[in-house]
């Protein structure tokens, strides 16, 4: 399957806007896991369904011309940040409601940031990783694939070309200068 996943997305890339309908089915297991994973990190959103994180991702990659996607671990990589992006927009929004709705709240555990101190609210990591990617864009991916793609730092490692060692150093610093940057150090 991931040999037709990959012929799929090349197929996507060169601009073939119909091969969505055929990657839908193939990957809409693996999309619904990482959807609930980005749902588990950001509680308090029992209004948000996986299934609707997933709808409105494929929604934004369907009006897109053609994805960059050079592989499935890319490809899940791109959906990750869509989705929180996504959430983001909806923590947005559900700020600005009438009856002033409260950030939701989310603990970065010790697998993704190396601490279990006061959770911190899902906007403030967001602001923060993008900070972190305009400093060391590698670190802020590596952070993104591992706490909201739930990749491994062997698949990380694959997708970005470097060692399993690399990608673990570079997550201890990452989620050292997060913590400092969100106020937890």
């Amino acid at each position: 399957m991931q040999g037709e996943v990959t012929e799929l997305l090349v197929r996507w890339r060169s601009g073939d806007a119909d091969i969505l309908e055929r990657l839908m089915p193939l990957l809409y297991r693996e999309l619904r896991k990482l959807a609930a994973s980005h749902l588990r990190r950001s509680p308090g959103y029992q209004t948000l369904q996986p299934t609707a994180l997933i709808h409105e991702a494929w929604i934004r990659l369907a009006d897109q011309t053609s994805v960059n996607a050079e592989d499935r671990v890319h490809f899940f990589g791109i959906c990750s940040r869509l989705m929180r992006l996504i959430l983001i927009d909806h923590i947005r929004a559900k700020k600005t409601q009438k009856r002033g709705g409260e950030v939701d709240r989310v603990e970065l555990d010790e697998a993704t940031a190396g601490t279990t101190e006061a959770g911190q609210d899902v906007e403030t990591l967001h602001l923060a990783l993008e900070a972190l990617e305009k400093l060391d864009a590698r670190k802020a991916k590596i952070v993104e694939m591992r706490f909201f793609g739930g990749l491994t730092a062997e698949e990380i490692a694959v997708h970005l070309g470097i060692g399993t060692a690399t990608v673990t150093r570079e997550m201890r610093s990452a989620q050292a200068w997060l913590a400092r940057e969100m106020g937890g150090v």
